[in-house]
Order: C-alpha cells, then sequence, then structure tokens
C-alpha cells in the first residue's frame, strides 16, 4: 500500500490496517523515514486514544533513518456495521534541534506559526477479516458429523441395550420355568422317599417283632441291620436333596 510524504517524512502505509476478531487484541505498524538531513521531531494523535495504544507515540527520527510505531487496537465486544471504521490517526512533523531526544519534544513544538511548517499526515482505520487458515472451519465441520456419528453410536448401543433387556428377560421367564422343574421333581423325590421310609419302617417292625420271637428277644439278625444302614442311606439322601 502506498504511503504519503511530506517535507520531513515519509509514512508508509497510508492506512492502519488491523486484522479484526472479536475479544481479541489487534496490532500494525507504521514506518516513519526521515528524508532530510536534520533531525525531525513527530507527534501521533488518534480520534479515540481509548482504543488505541501508541508505542512510541512522540519521538525523534535522525537524518536518513527510519522509526517504526506500533499501534495497538484494543479487544472489541462486537463487531462495527459493515466492518467499517471511523477512528482516523495524525502523525505531525517538524525540524528539530540536532542531537534532540524525545525528551526534548513538548506540545508547543508542533504549534503552528507563521514562519514554521509542520507537516500533518492522516491515516484512515481499516479493519481487515482474519483469512488466515485456521482449524475452526474444520472443526466446525467435524462438530455437524460429530453428532451424526454420536446418533449412530446411541442407536447402536440402544439396539444392544435391548437385545440384552429382551435376553434378560428370556432368561427370567426360563429361569422360573426351570426352577419350577426342579422342585417339583424334587417334591416327587421326596414323597417317594418318605414312602419308602414309610414302607421300610414297617417292614423293620415286622422284622423287629419276628427277630424277637425267633431270638427271644436277644440281639438283631443280620437282615435287620441291613435294612437299618439302608433306611440311613434314605434318609441322608432325602436330607441332602432338600
Amino acid at each position: 500500500m502506498s504511503g504519503g510524504s511530506g517535507s520531513f517524512l515519509e509514512i508508509q502505509p497510508s492506512e492502519l490496517a488491523f486484522p479484526f476478531e472479536i475479544m481479541r487484541q489487534s496490532s500494525c505498524s507504521m514506518q516513519l523515514t526521515n528524508k532530510t538531513d536534520h533531525y525531525v521531531a513527530f507527534k501521533v494523535k488518534t480520534t479515540n486514544p481509548k482504543q488505541y495504544c501508541v508505542r512510541p507515540n512522540i519521538g525523534v527520527v535522525l537524518p536518513g533513518s527510519t522509526c517504526d510505531v506500533t499501534v495497538t487496537m484494543q479487544a472489541q465486544k462486537a463487531s462495527p456495521p459493515d466492518m467499517q471504521c471511523k477512528d482516523k490517526f495524525l502523525v505531525q512533523s517538524v525540524a528539530a534541534e540536532n542531537g534532540a531526544t524525545a525528551q526534548d519534544i513538548n506540545a508547543a513544538m508542533f504549534n503552528k506559526e507563521p514562519g514554521k511548517v509542520v507537516d500533518e499526515f492522516k491515516l484512515r482505520v481499516v479493519y481487515v477479516p482474519t483469512t488466515t487458515p485456521n482449524p475452526i472451519p474444520e472443526e466446525s465441520e467435524l462438530g455437524s458429523s460429530a453428532p451424526s456419528y454420536s446418533q449412530e453410536n446411541g442407536i447402536s448401543h440402544s439396539t444392544k441395550s435391548l437385545s440384552v433387556s429382551r435376553s434378560s428377560a428370556e432368561t427370567t421367564k426360563e429361569k422360573p420355568s426351570e426352577a419350577t422343574s426342579v422342585i417339583s421333581k424334587l417334591t416327587e423325590e421326596k414323597m417317594s422317599a418318605v414312602q419308602q421310609n414309610q414302607k421300610l419302617r414297617q417292614e423293620l417292625e415286622l422284622l423287629r417283632k419276628e427277630s424277637s420271637k425267633t431270638s427271644g428277644g436277644g440281639g438283631f439278625s443280620i437282615t435287620f441291620l441291613f435294612i437299618v444302614g439302608l433306611l440311613g442311606i434314605v434318609v441322608g439322601y432325602i436330607l441332602k436333596r432338600t
């Protein structure tokens, strides 16, 4: 971008372009080149001093040298209408004594008086939308596809949960029927064992009577002992199963 030229300084660029992004500071710079053979003092002003920070805002440029001035725009909470900015900057320059420094500069040096040359160069502010590649669009694309992926996963999990629930329900249904069958079988076996036990007790009583008659009341026969042992086995089996 072309710059401006006065009696003392050549200023580049001719406008201040700030990369604009909400809630973020932005900076740009301008170069002040002394095209004379003597010292030149300068001062930078703006129509909106609270919005900008200028470093340095005053100074002295030596003959044939260049001074870089950095302008920082404070973070803004919202974008202006149509990205247009009405702020402006003014660079004033005037001849200074040789050996002058920034400490020697005062406001009176830039007062316009007869026979005194004070150059003034105006720069407007331009906002430039950030065009540098950044991952935001990619993240946005990923964000748009991510819900779909998440949704698919959700459907998959839901289906899986449903199938597990059904399987659990079927298993629950099967378990009561199996348990009922086992209980019924055990009940039948218990009843059968009780009947056999009663039958064995009757036979035992009968054998005891016969044995007492045969042996005259003394001792037990081998058959009786065998029956008693068998009875113990059956009772133990019943207790173990129940």
